[in-house]
């Protein structure tokens, strides 16, 4: 933990110590606090080092939403202050060169789509600079300052415009997309020029520190399940001499050319070899062509971003450890990393200033959602926001804590155990079993949001179990690739033998256990339900019910293809192995009472997965309701959405486990209770 937070926290205790009466002003945070609760992202230095800008987002019950406006306050954590106030919000603020001006991305006044924004960090009104005829997004500034570089959709053709308006408008599936292009605009004039062209898509750029070189990932198109034939390339700041750097099948992210532009730094989740399904691993690839080299094999964490030093010797990257994360360095060439950061936390947002020698990223901790702090070379860290700092004071937070056991195979598993406000030691509580998503990915020490609402069940006597089960990434690659195969062999075993563990230490009351999770943590739900009948009450977010369906319903496939072992499609299919790890295939030793929550514009794991899963419940005569939210994608957006799932969930534990009654919680505005 920081040193500067750990004063505060000493100072904390000291004045609650002389003033008692202070912790009575203390009380449990509510659903409706959690909802509003900012989010602050994005942060950016400015090129002298001495302010801040960074996205702080809010909820708006007016507008059902949450609205980002770009912030700016002095590195020393002094005069915050917002610099815009868009109805619709903006995103992506990057400094000038010379730290004058402030180029970001909004839709304003009539804008058909996003547009670039220029504003003086004087203050003032922003003004246009683009009149682009589709959205923008990835803004980079030229070292000089005369261009600024984004991304953008081709336009539709005038064809495609005359149908859609005349309702002509049948599409091919997979088809329907537009080609995704680097584009750059003069400053001082406005003029905008085409970079790349072509039947391809730029997902992403990095533009080289001297501005000559851009490297970049080039795709066959801009759909997600499509990552995998992306490749990394590396071509002049104009778009000529285009040279392909990879040639794999896995994606690849946060490209980055070296200070001298002799190399090319990626990312990939692939072995030496590039075969998928690996944690993340660092790569470096020459310029000028040839085999791209792993750096990072040996270590036993997963690589979440990298990039090169101000010289160049050296890569600083920050590793996901299970359930923290930290930042390192390590030779560019190779070798033992060194750790640069170590707390119950996780970092978020990171980037490095090479011109000031200096880190930049948010900090999660128990008691902070996420304030921004910096990294000075050899220093410590240095908080510069402060959004957060009246959480520890204004409310009663649950203690959380690493736990440890083992496995069905005797393998060391580890998660994170909540613990309800008034826990006393003896005595046992019901508990919320959450499985995390992915399932690439784990639970960390942090200020957990909405969609698990952690504060409010600790609040309301439960304990909460987040197990980093088998499949879950920063364990090391037989930890991640135990699901190659199978998908569930050892990993719902991790999940109740942390169960086990939990009333072994007289924890947690075995009679009274929820299960809940979205996405992978859906699945997993599905899979716990049809594996024990020990849980009372259930809920499951989006979660897989059948995986050959699943297969090609989803916008994506390539992770789902090692796990077992071949499409369902190819000759000799494994059909077994798709089966035989489908929920539905076990349906009918469900007892749990479930509900099914699904976005109907979900893509990623569709709709009709949960349908399936509801259904076989209620032909079996198994109390369940399965609740779709109408525009909804993977992830819910809009507030009353997110507050009914959180007031639905809550209800169905308190139904089925405690027996108690459960008041729902109005939105701000609302005068009528939801219905249930």
């Amino acid at each position: 933990m920081p040193r500067s937070r750990l004063a505060a926290l000493a100072l904390v205790a000291l004045v609650l110590g002389a003033f008692p009466s202070a912790v009575l002003a203390q009380r449990a945070m509510t659903v409706l606090d959690l909802l509003n609760l900012p989010t602050v992202s994005d942060p950016q230095l400015s090129p002298d080092g001495r302010q801040l800008l960074y996205a702080q987002s809010a909820a708006d019950w007016k507008a059902d939403k949450r609205v980002t406006h770009v912030w700016r306050v002095d590195r020393d954590g002094r005069n915050a202050v917002q610099m815009t106030n868009g109805e619709q919000g903006e995103s992506g603020a990057r400094w000038s060169p010379d730290g004058a001006t402030i180029a970001l991305v909004a839709r304003r006044n009539g804008d058909e789509a996003a547009q670039v924004y220029l504003l003086s960090n004087l203050g003032g009104e922003a003004r246009r600079l683009t009149s682009h005829p589709t959205s923008v997004r990835s803004l980079t500034w030229s070292p000089d300052g005369r261009v600024i570089y984004f991304l953008a959709p081709d336009e539709k053709t005038d064809e495609q415009k005359a149908r859609e308006k005349a309702k002509d408008d049948v599409y091919a599936f997979d088809e329907n997309y537009q080609q995704q292009h680097l584009w750059k605009v003069t400053v001082a004039t406005g003029a905008t020029e085409r970079v790349t062209s072509g039947d391809y898509s730029v997902l992403f750029y990095d533009l080289s520190r001297d501005g000559s070189r851009i490297a970049f990932e080039r795709a066959p198109n801009p759909l997600y399940g499509y990552s995998d034939r992306g490749e990394v390339w590396v071509m002049e700041a104009s778009g000529a001499n285009a040279t392909e750097l990879t040639r794999n099948t896995v994606p690849e992210s946060d490209a980055s050319l070296s200070p001298d532009n002799a190399r090319v730094l990626f990312l990939a989740g692939a072995n030496d070899a590039f075969e998928t399904y690996y944690n993340d691993n660092i790569f470096v690839v020459p310029t000028s062509g040839g085999a791209a080299r792993n750096l990072t094999m040996s270590l036993p964490y997963e690589v979440e971003s990298a990039v090169w030093s101000k010289d160049g010797r050296s890569i600083y990257f920050v590793a996901n450890m299970g359930v923290h994360s930290e930042l390192f360095v390590m030779s560019a060439d190779g070798g033992a990393p060194r750790q640069l950061t170590d707390g119950h936390h996780a970092l978020y947002g990171w980037s490095y200033v090479a011109d000031q020698d200096r880190h930049v990223f948010s900090i999660d901790e128990p008691a902070d959602a996420g304030d921004v702090w910096t990294l000075a070379a050899g220093g410590a860290p240095e908080q510069v926001t402060h959004v957060f700092d009246h959480l520890a004071k204004d409310f009663r937070l649950p203690r959380q804590e690493k736990v440890t056991w083992k496995g069905a195979d005797g393998v060391t598993v580890e998660g994170l155990v909540f613990y309800p406000l008034d826990y006393q030691a003896g005595q046992r509580y019901p508990l919320v079993v959450q499985t995390h998503g992915g399932p690439q990915a784990s639970d960390k020490f942090g200020f957990s949001r909405w969609a698990n609402y952690v504060q409010v069940l600790t609040a309301m006597g439960y304990v909460v179990l987040q197990p980093n089960y088998r499949g879950s990434t920063g364990y090391g690659d037989a930890f991640l690739r135990d699901m190659v195969g199978h998908y569930f062999k050892n990993a719902h075993l991790d999940v109740m033998a942390g169960v086990d563990h939990l009333i072994a230490l007289g924890i947690a009351d075995g009679d009274r256990m929820a299960k809940m999770g979205w996405s992978g943590g859906g699945h997993m739900t599905n899979k716990i339900i049809t594996f024990t009948t020990r849980f009372k009450a259930a809920a499951s977010g989006a979660g897989a019910a059948n995986w050959i369906s699943m297969y090609a319903q989803s916008d994506v496939r390539l992770y789902r293809t090692p796990w077992f072992g071949g499409t369902p499609w190819e000759k000799n299919a494994p059909i077994d192995a798709y089966w035989n790890n489908s929920p539905l295939k076990d349906v009918a030793n469900v007892m749990t009472p479930t509900i099914f929550l699904v976005g109907h514009e979900d893509v990623r794991v569709p709709m009709p997965q949960s349908v399936e899963m509801y259904r076989a419940l209620l032909s079996n005569g198994v109390p369940t309701h399965l609740y779709v939210a109408p525009r909804e994608p993977h992830g819910w957006q809009e507030l009353r959405h997110e507050l009914f799932k959180v007031n639905v969930e809550l209800d169905w534990f308190e139904r089925w486990v405690t027996k108690r009654p459960y008041t729902w919680v109005k939105a701000p505005d609302a005068d009528v209770k939801p219905a249930k």
